[in-house]
């Protein structure tokens, strides 16, 4: 059957579909909560742990996730900036300590260039942490933890455009972020000072008054 033309398409059945995505994400967001387990708690209290910064990485649609994480662990207390695994093999790796934590985004675990930036960041005596959906992987194997968090089947268009999987996957890093702000008893008064500017920074200096 031949697709239809975009001007066969009514407004009520692209409505449905749309209604029928965000149901159909919103259902897998839900289904992460049974996949919770102690090695997500082993990762927060090794990020606690960490005396450096945290290290964010994923490449694709993790990259953009990654680059999220980082900015909210940031704003929830603990220090942490995204890098760029493919930048990192150009000299950027400089930036690993043995003080540092990389916790890398990778769906499949096999990335060339992020395995090959874990490799660098484990000899340069960082600890990783793997946020992968495959336990099995290469990536996992290098890893001193593994959160292993795999999508809904059918969030994704063929399977492959990681839209409902993004999603889950920043709500995993969520969690994790709300399970730091209780670890490490972060105040609003404590985000306050790091986020002086903008709205929330203004709704934050009223509140003081």
């Amino acid at each position: 059957m031949a697709n239809k033309t975009k001007d066969s398409i009514c407004d009520a059945e692209l409505i449905a579909l749309a209604q029928e995505t965000i149901a159909k994400e919103a259902d897998g967001v839900r289904g992460l909560a049974q996949q919770v387990g102690p090695e997500m708690v082993r990762a927060a209290r090794m990020m606690l742990d960490c005396p450096g910064h945290i290290l964010v990485t994923g490449a694709g649609t993790s990259r953009a996730v990654a680059q999220r994480f980082a900015h909210l662990l940031a704003c929830c207390g603990t220090p942490a900036i995204f890098i760029s695994a493919a930048d990192a093999l150009h000299g950027g790796a400089g930036a690993v300590t043995r003080n540092a934590l990389v916790y890398i985004i990778s769906k499949g675990g096999q990335s060339t260039e992020i395995n090959q930036f874990v490799r660098i960041a484990k000899d340069r005596g960082a600890k990783i942490v793997a946020h992968t959906e495959k336990p099995q992987s290469e990536l996992a194997a290098m890893s001193d933890a593994v959160v292993v968090i795999k999508a809904a089947e059918g969030v994704d268009p063929y399977g492959m455009i990681a839209t409902g999987s993004s999603l889950a996957n920043s709500a995993a890093c969520d969690a994790l972020c709300i399970l730091l702000l209780k670890l490490r008893g972060y105040t609003k008064e404590q985000f306050g000072d790091t986020h002086p500017g903008g709205a929330v920074g203004k709704k934050i200096e009223q509140e003081k008054r």
